[in-house]
């Protein structure tokens, strides 16, 4: 989850693309009551499962200019703390050093981790007129170096997945790349071609990690050549309160399902952050702990996979100007690893 200034535009493109009449609109919210998959369905034989990065103060990921990567010592923390909490199954954003390290790390300490690993892919098409955020737009150089950039990671994750394929149980080409207000767009048919590389060299199920809205408006072509639909839903971000959050992204999901009937379904991320200046009261620690509770218990009972966004907070992400902006603050655990109320005993 980068740049999420992006959801502020998604109830109007939602809205826009979903607007079939009341009827459609009732349908949908109807479905959400029958969604059910099966237990086969589930990845990893996991219903919750988390998404991890664990760059901590000072720490952050290669987004072209170089990375300043956790420690061995304290990606080992993060993983015991995950396996002390029950989550065994984790999701990574990208198949750089940082996540060779860690998947080194689960081999080699003989953890009870499986990985769902990810291929990030920069931007191949400037989408400076639908990125709120991209005031100009991207060089022409620097979008063919960043193909180049995303040909070279590709190769990257079919190593990793060849390398540890006892520890990866799929994976994921491309992040949020496909909506309109993406700052950093691939082309479908590209997204298409990296997926059937990876698919063709590698022997783990395949799938794209897409906000809900893209899928049930564009994702059929996409969805075609998956092994299951990677999706994303965030009722927080679309000004709904913790009494709508569960009901909402049932809505989210059955839309999915009757866009792409037949097409098994994993949540790739959901949360709730704990402080957002652009929330306000609806951003809490309490809130937190009732949308996990709620979305747990969904997920054992329709068998969905659910990676929840995420392990701990990284204070890089978002505005510099303004710690207590939303992207900072979605950990289940605080940066300096002591675990928030969801995660405390009860």
């Amino acid at each position: 989850m980068f740049g999420r200034i992006k959801y502020a535009f998604l109830m109007i493109f939602f809205c826009c693309v979903t607007a079939c009449g009341s009827d459609a609109k009732k349908s949908v919210e109807n479905s959400g009551e029958n969604y059910m998959q099966s237990k086969d369905q589930l990845i990893a034989g996991e219903t919750m499962a988390i998404a991890y990065s664990g760059f901590r103060e000072g720490q952050y990921p290669d987004r072209g200019a170089g990375a300043n990567n956790p420690s061995r010592a304290e990606i080992l923390e993060d993983l015991q703390i995950l396996i002390d909490h029950d989550f065994t199954l984790i999701r990574l954003y990208d198949s750089g050093e940082n996540a060779r390290t860690t998947l080194e790390i689960i081999r080699d300490e003989n953890l009870p981790v499986k990985v769902l690993l990810g291929i990030w892919l920069d931007a191949e098409f400037s989408n400076h007129e639908g990125c709120p955020w991209l005031t100009e737009p991207i060089p022409a150089e620097k979008l063919a170096s960043n193909k180049i950039r995303n040909s070279d990671e590709v190769e990257r994750g079919i190593a990793l997945a060849t390398t540890f394929s006892d520890i990866i149980i799929a994976v994921n080409v491309g992040n949020e790349a496909l909506v309109s207000w993406t700052d950093h767009m691939v082309p479908v048919d590209q997204v298409i071609a990296y997926v059937r590389e990876v698919k063709s060299r590698t022997s783990q199920p395949v799938t794209v990690a897409e906000n809900y809205a893209w899928w049930i408006e564009s994702g059929a072509p996409l969805a075609n050549e998956l092994d299951f639909i990677g999706v994303h839903t965030y009722p927080v971000w679309e000004d709904r309160d913790i009494e709508d959050g569960l009901g909402y992204t049932e809505e989210n999901i059955a839309g999915v399902q009757q866009a792409l009937p037949g097409k098994t379904i994993a949540i790739l991320e959901a949360g709730w952050a704990t402080t957002a200046s652009e929330f306000g009261p609806r951003a809490s620690e309490e809130k937190q702990l009732q949308y996990f509770t709620e979305v747990s218990s969904w997920a054992r009972k329709t068998n969905t996979t659910v990676f929840f966004f995420e392990a701990f907070d990284e204070p890089w992400k978002g505005d510099p100007n303004d710690p207590l902006g939303a992207e900072k603050h979605w950990g289940l655990f605080k940066v300096d690893r002591s675990p928030k109320l969801v995660m405390q005993p009860r």
